[in-house]
């Protein structure tokens, strides 16, 4: 069951959370698979279906408490199973909306309950429990991998002292035997996966499009593709939905229906959600089966189609039907012998995963995704010689050199690495950059004769001895290896095997030769690329040993050249190389003095600095930045950034930049007293050396120690004068970044006002990009907290350009500007200009934006936009919709969302009128809903609105039915002194009612209010003294009525 979860099972790309089942065919079958096996389980094996897990297996259900019935203690948010463990535990607990589940009974009855909504549970189960077995059997069975067998299983649990070990036994070979169905049963639905080609979808389209129009007589009104552009893989999709196999969308019209919007994809053809009304955008989600091709898809949706297809005799012409018969024909035999021979000596399990892989690799290498566009104009001629020699130099080689004889040796051995690297190795290296994809150069007339010469000099390594092979070398670097037509050329006649094997040989001569010109040559990405291929890391990583230091210097010049991508930085880590790199960071002992005369000397500072750069590359991966930590190497670092070299300088901060964005990395900076050589650099001449420093302090100073560092050793002034220079776009970004983070501090912010730091970032606000402008607005959002530097933005002029960024769709940007909006706003005069601008309508049509953060950042600033409008409760009901769309947003899951606008209704809500609509909207329940939280903030602000809101016709009574009175009370036992306030104010409105005071005095509410009527805070002395004396009246008029 792991095996085939984490093998089979098709993800969701989640950046550093955790992704969710994509819906596909393979999917849904895998999951109805566990579903039948889980709902007979109870029947089958009765006495394993009483096993207790060793953690419950726990997700968020869809059910509603009232869909349990016998079997279970049932109440309006919780459900409990009758059957529990030897500690009286429940096997079932559902507290809305997570449930918890510990036995393969209730797993099975809770299938039976869950009738039509089985999948969507059984989804949401894997999606949360990605490992469920090691929750039923324990840590110890998370070794049961491919290779493991029946008496593997039987010998562990049979030396276990459990007394349960028997049925454990049992358990953990039945999940064994789903594993291996699953595994079966995919490999089956793999291989009769339907395969689509982008050809076969454009040739189906055009033919349709041929027989459409108006009239009875044509079998479509129209069809037409979404997008004009088609890239040069024939698919029309964007590059992001080309990775999921998707090649174009279509706007079909059928005579007898509406317009379909439908997507064509390699694994066939199916609805999607349509146009957007807002963008134009496709809906991509699918919203049906998937149809084998275009025509059985629009013959199932069309009765009309299909009638008009059978009448005019249309079908596919014999050359499209071959090409789809060849498209699903099994691979070659040659290949299939070749993948019988490499898995020959693997067991029953391996060869299942390996012809799976297999199935998949021959139905997705018909076509890759592609971002190079294609015109769909023909043009006539060819280009001019320049024109080609252009389009060479950008990477754009039209036609593919057939593959050399080594090619596909190297192929099988990428893909078995990248096998191994998945299985093996689960580091969070999630980079931006990815390899590039390989192009061959084609033997032509039109290449420069550097190319052939090279290709001679190539020959002479190979098969010279070492005089010609060291003469052939120095020629070489005699060419401009910059240019791309020399890289290539060396790659492409084998010079690259050449170069790597010259690395093993005894010669010092030799590989310092090959080395400098691997150095210069790797800078072109896709040899970077062919050299991780042929294996050249380990190589290079082995020389960092040599006694020879211009041998170690070029090794680690050319490892920070080809460590650009993932595989290359993980194949660095694994062989050893973090912990060779941080040892050269030591050779320079004397790095702290200025260059003495030796060449010793010399030459160890500039190893340091070889190892540093290489260091820089490699710490984009967060597995090697906790390596350098483990071998020491911020101590290091810390010493050599004391230096006067500049050119090792840039490395090292470069690396400390990168390795700043780890808590780990930003205590030890601090405690290695680091920030004071930063902001000391800060000083300097070199530009690329001043915007790492900033980015390091930007990526610091998140922890307050940091921000009063930086400005107790001067770092303030520094950065508020760069921010005079924005011709560096990048350093532009790096220092606003660092003002930005220093200013959550308000020591900071008042020495930014006096370096006139708030004039110059309001003038940044145009005419610069966005991540310059994420920058500058939220460091403008941290200086307007203060009264002082709200009048500098609005008299800068500074309104305007906020309120212009509101219609951005930088998630970033949205939540630093509204948070300025917001900040300006609580000036009455900045807030007539933001009104004047209609900021307040911009802000509220935020609150629709998908991201929770813009929502609720967005609902924050309309607080104070509200609070101090003219005439507030006119313009709120002025938006259309509005506040329908506000009372929704107590949906939401978001808990800062909701806080947010909790808020947002307590200004609403003191307009009379708007409390009567936001009422009938369903504020009372939706509140109501929310009162059983442990989140002080969510509290504070409920709390306030509850209050609010109590003060509209029965909303009282309509509190108290809706169960919220007693959770409040709860709310005074927090530790929280603005939610004590709050909570005696909502709780002094709602003891109006009498059975809220009752409620009230049940839950023990006024022996709480009582040590409240003490407290300094005078508001919530009365409202804690208000809502006793009105249970205290409540009493005595019940004591009254009880005697009369």
């Amino acid at each position: 069951m792991g095996v085939a979860l984490r093998k089979l099972t098709q993800w969701t790309a989640a950046g550093h959370g955790t992704g969710i089942l994509e819906i596909t065919p393979l999917n849904e079958a895998i999951l109805k698979e566990i579903i039948v096996f889980v709902e007979s389980f109870i029947y089958k094996h009765p006495q394993e279906a009483k096993f207790v897990f060793v953690e419950p297996l726990e997700w968020n259900t869809s059910l509603a408490p009232s869909a349990f019935e016998s079997g279970y203690v049932v109440s309006e948010t919780t459900v409990k199973s009758e059957e529990v463990d030897k500690n009286g535990q429940p096997l079932l607990f559902l507290s809305v909306p997570q449930i918890k589940i510990r036995s393969f009974g209730q797993l099975s009855r809770l299938l039976l309950i869950a009738k039509t909504g089985k999948l969507k549970e059984a989804q949401a189960c894997v999606e949360a429990n990605r490992d469920p077995i090691v929750k039923i059997l324990g840590s110890d069975y998370n070794t049961m991998k491919e290779n493991s067998i029946a008496l593997n299983i039987l010998g562990k649990i049979t030396r276990d002292d459990d007394p349960e070990s028997e049925i454990k036994m049992k358990i953990a070979m039945l999940l064994k035997q789903l594993d291996l169905h699953l595994l079966n049963h995919s490999l089956k639905h793999i291989s009769l996966e339907i395969s689509l080609s982008p050809m076969t979808v454009k040739k189906d389209i055009e033919l349709l499009k041929r027989f459409s129009g108006k009239g009875n007589q044509t079998v479509l009104e129209s069809i037409e593709y979404t997008s004009d552009y088609e890239f040069s893989n024939g698919c029309r999709a964007p590059p992001w939905r080309q990775i999921r196999g998707e090649i174009c969308y279509v706007l079909v019209k059928p005579h007898d229906g509406e317009t379909l919007c439908i997507t064509c994809s390699a694994g066939g053809v199916f609805l999607n959600g349509g146009k957007t009304d807002d963008e134009g955008d496709v809906n991509y989600e699918r919203k049906g089966s998937i149809y084998k091709n275009l025509v059985t898809f629009l013959r199932e949706k069309s009765p009309k189609f299909s009638e008009n297809m059978s009448k005019l005799g249309i079908s596919f012409s014999e050359d499209q039907q071959k090409e789809k018969d060849q498209l699903g024909k099994a691979p070659k035999k040659e290949e299939a012998a070749a993948l019988r021979k490499d898995i020959s000596g693997s067991d029953k399990r391996s060869l299942e995963k390996n012809q799976i892989n297999f199935w998949r690799n021959q139905m997705t290498k018909r076509w890759e995704p592609s971002l190079n566009w294609k015109t769909t104009v023909n043009y006539k001629g060819k280009g001019s010689a320049k024109e080609i020699q252009e389009d060479k130099h950008t990477g754009k080689l039209e036609k593919p050199r057939p593959s050399v004889s080594h090619g596909r040796a190297q192929l099988l051995r990428k893909s078995a690495e990248k096998i191994e690297e998945t299985v093996s190795d689960s580091s969070s290296e999630s980079e931006e950059d990815e390899e590039p994809p390989d192009h061959r150069q084609e033997a032509s007339a039109d290449l420069p004769s550097e190319y052939w010469q090279i290709q001679k000099l190539v020959k002479y390594l190979k098969g010279g001895n070492q005089t010609a092979t060291v003469i052939a070398l120095c020629s070489m670097r005699d060419f401009s290896l910059a240019q791309e037509t020399c890289q290539l050329a060396i790659r492409d006649v084998g010079g690259l095997e050449v170069l790597i094997n010259l690395l093993e040989t005894d010669e010092v001569k030799c590989k310092i030769g090959s080395l400098k010109i691997l150095k210069e040559i790797s800078h072109n990405p896709q040899i970077r690329q062919n050299i991780v291929d042929l294996g050249g890391l380990p190589i290079m990583v082995n020389i960092l040993d040599s006694p020879h230091k211009s041998l170690k210097c070029l090794a680690a010049e050319t490892i920070a050249n080809v460590a650009k991508f993932k595989r290359a930085r993980r194949v660095v880590r694994q062989h050893g190389g973090i912990t060779k790199l941080v040892a050269l960071l030591d050779c320079a002992h004397d790095s702290t003095k200025p260059a003495q005369s030796s060449l010793y000397e010399a030459r160890d500072v500039e190893v340091a600095r070889c190892g540093a750069l290489a260091l820089w590359s490699c710490s984009k991966s967060h597995t090697n930045k906790e390596a350098i930590r483990k071998a020491g190497g911020i101590p290091l670092l810390a010493r050599l950034l004391k230096t006067s070299h500049e050119n090792m300088l840039i490395p090292v901060v470069g690396t400390l930049q990168e390795c700043a964005s780890e808590e780990n990395y930003r205590a030890a900076i601090k405690a290695e007293r680091i920030i004071e050589n930063l902001v000391k650099n800060l000083n300097s001449e070199n530009e690329q050396l001043q915007e790492h420093c900033a980015m390091a302090i930007y990526q610091c100073a998140e922890d307050k120690e940091t921000r009063d560092l930086v400005r107790l050793h001067g770092g303030l002034k520094p950065l508020a004068s760069l921010l005079n220079n924005t011709d560096n776009k990048e350093r532009l970004a790096a220092v606003t970044g660092a003002i930005w983070k220093c200013s959550i501090s308000k020591e900071n912010v008042t020495k930014f006002r006096e370096y006139k730091a708030i004039e110059t970032l309001v003038g940044l606000l145009t005419d610069q990009p966005e991540e310059v402008l994420v920058n500058v607005v939220g460091a403008l959002g941290e200086c307007c907290q203060e009264r002082e530097n709200r009048v500098i933005v609005r008299k800068c002029g500074g309104i305007q350009p906020l309120v212009n960024l509101l219609v951005g769709i930088n998630q970033a940007l949205l939540v630093n500007v509204t948070k300025a909006v917001g900040a300006c706003a609580v000036e009455p005069e900045s807030m007539m200009i933001i009104d004047r601008l209609d900021g307040v309508r911009l802000l509220w049509s935020l609150l629709k934006n998908p991201h929770p953060d813009v929502k609720a950042s967005a609902a924050w600033a309309l607080c104070p936009c509200i609070k101090n409008a003219k005439d507030a409760g006119e313009m709120v009901r002025s938006f259309v919709g509005g506040l329908e769309l506000i009372v929704n947003l107590l949906k939401s899951d978001n808990k800062e969302v909701l806080a947010s606008v909790c808020a947002a209704i307590t200004n609403i809500a003191k307009d009379q009128e708007n409390l009567a609509v936001i009422t009938d909207h369903g504020v009372v329940p939706l509140l109501s809903k929310l009162a059983n939280t442990n989140n002080n903030k969510l509290r504070h602000h409920l709390a306030e609105a509850i209050s609010r809101c109590c003060m509209w016709g029965r909303n009282r009574v309509a509190f108290g039915e809706h169960k919220a009175v007693a959770p409040l009370v709860r709310y005074l036992k927090s530790n929280d002194t603005n939610v004590h306030r709050a909570t005696a104010q909502a709780l002094y409105q709602l003891s109006e009612d009498a059975d809220n005071c009752i409620t009230m005095h049940e839950n023990g509410a006024v022996k709480l209010l009582l040590d409240m009527v003490g407290s300094p805070d005078q508001d919530l002395q009365e409202a804690a003294a208000g809502c006793i004396s009105n249970i205290r009246r409540l009493a005595l008029a019940t004591e009254k009525a009880r005697y009369t």
